[in-house]
């Protein structure tokens, strides 16, 4: 089975953030319900509207949808289920974001749905801390850090973890 590992361009797995050397990383901010979830810049390919989905029979709940993209066959992945967020219709705002992680020596593109696109900011090392072991509902396993931002909490998820049980084990 391949390992995942999602490429940042620094040569670092997705578990370990891709700090540059001031303490600093930029990403693309995104909700979905009230969260803020943020992901590498690096990362991100494109930012599309829905497109219609395909549903695969016998596939995992987290990437259960498939679309069409430019030609290529994409996998949409739902970060609501592993972060137990309930599931809700699309909006006006809501959108695909579109990624390139690595595995191994392949590359996917991955579907992000989300819920409103924010913008690329810069987020500081020093701002940021370790999911607490209590007072959240989510698997501390998904969450690579929190990130202070303003009045907001940013959630940097780890998707090579969320991921891995949907590769049937890859990168656990």
């Amino acid at each position: 089975m391949s390992a995942l590992s999602v490429s940042t361009g620094s040569g670092q797995s997705s578990t370990a953030v891709a700090w540059n050397r001031h303490g600093e990383l930029e990403v693309l901010t995104f909700d979905l319900g009230s969260e803020r979830f943020a992901i590498e810049a690096t990362l991100v390919r494109e930012i599309v509207e829905p497109l219609p989905e395909t549903r695969v029979p016998c596939a995992p709940a987290l990437v259960d949808t498939v679309v069409n993209h430019r030609g290529r066959i994409v996998p949409v992945a739902d970060l609501r289920a592993p972060f137990a967020m309930v599931a809700a219709p699309p909006t006006a705002e809501s959108c695909l974001v579109v990624v390139e992680l690595a595995l191994d020596d392949e590359t996917l593109l991955l579907g992000l749905r989300a819920d409103r696109v924010h913008e690329v900011v810069t987020l500081a090392e020093a701002s940021s801390e370790d999911a607490p072991s209590v007072g959240v509902r989510w698997h501390r396993a998904f969450v690579r850090r929190l990130v202070r931002s303003g009045d907001d909490v940013i959630v940097l998820p780890d998707l090579a973890a969320i991921l891995a049980p949907a590769l049937g084990g890859a990168g656990a």
